[in-house]
């Protein structure tokens, strides 16, 4: 059981894993990011441009509402109350955060293959360096003679 977990920590320490895990934390925070930029920003901005369309609240009633139910008409409360919904307007909302993220790591991922692509200048060979190397072909060609 302890070679168990010296193997798993040994993994877990390692660059890849933590690496990941990073990667995840930092990717949750950046999708709720992205999901109030579509909600908050361009969705509202959509619904005042195409009309007061409220994508969110687009859907289709798919079965019979309760006989008892008196509340209101909405995505949240009409889910909530178990009614079958085709609730396009929420798909549209979740595909809008999708291409708005796909695009913002597209852009990510192509600045970092344009900088690991751009090497810096060599830097100039020291004088003393130059020096030596004719120093060691002059040598090289006294031997040869």
């Amino acid at each position: 059981m302890g070679a168990f977990f010296r193997e798993f920590r040994e993994f877990a320490v390692k660059g890849n894993a933590l690496d990941l895990a990073v990667g995840v934390i930092i990717g949750a925070a950046f999708g709720r990011i992205v999901d109030s930029i579509v909600k908050d920003l361009i969705m509202p901005l959509a619904s005042h441009l195409l009309g007061s369309l409220d994508f969110s609240n687009r859907f289709i009633v798919l079965g019979t509402l309760p006989e008892n139910y008196d509340g209101a008409k909405t995505y949240e409360a009409l889910t909530k109350a178990s009614v079958p919904l085709f609730a396009y307007g929420n798909f549209l909302t979740v595909l809008l955060n999708f291409l708005i993220l796909a695009f913002v790591i597209f852009l990510m991922v192509r600045q970092i293959n344009r900088l690991k692509r751009a090497k810096p200048p060599a830097a100039p060979t020291p004088e003393d360096i130059l020096l030596l190397r004719d120093i060691r072909d002059a040598l090289k060609t006294t031997e040869k003679t």
